[in-house]
């Protein structure tokens, strides 16, 4: 054999601190394939410039694009689950939660907070899906229910961001009952005339749908958002019918009356606002 393809040098070891490997989470790649630079999507509202995609974001992303600066007052931040029925399934509901502050950095699945918006204060609860599918327990309903208080103490405009899998389930009758909290609070909003504004992002489905997300004086959802009570599969399976193209998403929900308006992530601050100024019947500001 010839010289060229023996290896000279037996064992040979790159020290890591030379291997040139791509940094990682620099690219994120879509659903269609399309390919994006990491920071080309954050300045583009986390949505991809060649097809549109919004990609999944939670409180702390929403925050940075709604509120002014940046800047926000946070409510009940240390707000955590207890586990009443002591419910087990593959794992311990208490262990279950452990793992989900470690793995998120949050306390539950929704974060509540009052700031500026376009100059004029707003209270804003959004919910984030990597707490446990952006499930709906006794945390989340009470965080939103303070948070509408402090609303309707202040007289300040409320928007409440949906991503969410539904009622969570280890907490049983005590999640379902949030479904009614959180609607009794908003019918308490909305005597006092004060403007709710909902908006639905991928995926607002189960209890979420069937309560505060759908309760808004003007419903909004992003491009393409799954919204429905139960998903897809299970209406097929439970039918047993070939569903529409594009059945629960956002834009079908719209053409079927459930929705007021689609807005593109990177108008959302602009809308919001635009709707709370009509609402209210005052000058639109810019």
């Amino acid at each position: 054999m010839s010289s060229w393809f023996k290896r000279k040098d037996k064992g040979i070891q790159t020290p890591t601190e030379e291997k040139k490997d791509v940094p990682k989470g620099l690219w994120y790649k879509t659903p269609s394939g399309k390919v994006i630079d990491t920071e080309e999507l954050k300045q583009n509202y986390y949505v991809s410039p060649e097809d549109g995609y919004h990609v999944r974001i939670g409180s702390a992303e929403y925050f940075e694009i709604l509120f002014d600066e940046n800047k926000f007052e946070e409510f009940d931040e240390n707000m955590v689950s207890k586990d009443p029925l002591k419910f087990s399934d593959s794992k311990k509901y208490t262990d279950r939660l452990k793992q989900a502050y470690e793995k998120t950095n949050l306390k539950d699945a929704v974060r509540t907070a009052v700031g500026k918006s376009f100059g004029k204060d707003l209270v804003i609860a959004a919910m984030d899906f990597s707490f446990i599918g952006g499930s709906m327990g006794s945390v989340v309903g009470e965080k939103i229910a303070r948070a509408i208080d402090y609303s309707i103490k202040n007289k300040i405009p409320f928007l409440m961001i949906s991503k969410s899998g539904g009622a969570r389930m280890m907490e049983a009758a005590i999640s379902l009952m949030q479904l009614v909290k959180t609607s009794a609070k908003l019918a308490q909003l909305a005597e006092v005339n004060i403007p709710y504004i909902s908006l639905c992002t991928d995926p607002t489905t189960g209890g979420t749908t069937a309560s505060y997300a759908m309760l808004g004086d003007i419903n909004i959802a992003e491009p393409n958002a799954l919204v429905a009570f139960a998903g897809p599969r299970v209406v097929k399976d439970t039918t047993g019918k070939e569903l529409p193209p594009g059945f629960q998403r956002s834009e079908f929900v719209l053409e079927h009356g459930f929705l007021d308006k689609i807005i593109e992530r990177k108008n959302l601050k602009n809308q919001v606002n635009l709707y709370i100024d009509l609402i209210q019947n005052l000058p639109i500001r810019k």
